[in-house]
């Protein structure tokens, strides 16, 4: 049987054009700073050729409705002075046996220097040939790199059940991360935006419950943190 995983048909790479993975919501100055590195769950640049016409998480039926943009506004009712950074690291993933070479199209999120940083991808690392070890290794480095000392990190398994979830899981455990599960959501049609989009693997990601339920999952934690 075909998991969800395999079925996503959303190509891992172009995600973002030109390089320009990361970008910011709020003021420069703002009190709470929160970074959200992923991959097109997260945000995905306007792709005519597969019929989505957003820039934002795939696949919201607007950005306000994506998990990063519930999240960022949630806090804001919360802080008012809030600022995230938004990081597609399709990238990073699909080169997360050499992960430091990619590391310079990221320095924008280090230099942001979150307070929190939610780490939420691993859909696009390649489930046949998943080097569980390695990427164990250079998913904490990628961590290292992208926060400071005083960084809070959350991270999160898959959408779609990944061979890396377990190996997320086990970082999170010795690290004292929060690790929020989102399997169980991947294997629900009314999760998904199916009948939203022609393009299989487009309607296959989060619709807009998809992105609350992700979005209340992570906010959890980040209560947990910050309240």
């Amino acid at each position: 049987m075909t998991s969800q995983l395999e079925k996503n048909t959303v190509p891992a790479q172009n995600q973002i054009p030109d390089k320009e993975f990361v970008t910011f919501i709020g003021s420069e100055d703002a009190k709470l700073r929160i970074a959200f590195v992923g991959n097109s769950i997260t945000r995905h640049e306007i792709a005519p050729h597969l019929g989505w016409m957003q820039n934002c998480g795939m696949a919201a039926s607007t950005p306000d409705k994506d998990y990063v943009h519930l999240i960022y506004h949630n806090l804001r009712e919360k802080f008012n002075s809030v600022s995230a950074c938004i990081c597609n690291a399709a990238e990073w993933e699909w080169n997360y046996m050499d992960g430091s070479t990619v590391y310079h199209y990221f320095e924008a999120v280090k230099k942001f220097q979150p307070h929190i940083l939610v780490m939420r991808l691993v859909e696009n690392c390649k489930a046949k040939t998943f080097d569980a070890p390695v990427f164990g290794v250079e998913y904490e480095k990628f961590i290292e790199y992208l926060k400071n000392e005083e960084t809070q990190v959350i991270v999160s398994t898959a959408f779609w059940h990944h061979p890396g979830d377990e190996t997320i899981c086990q970082v999170a455990k010795e690290q004292g991360y929060p690790c929020v599960c989102l399997g169980d959501l991947g294997e629900l049609d009314e999760m998904k935006a199916i009948g939203k989009f022609e393009h299989s693997g487009v309607a296959l990601h989060p619709g807009d419950l998809g992105m609350q339920t992700i979005a209340d999952r992570i906010m959890k934690e980040i209560e947990k943190l910050v309240l």
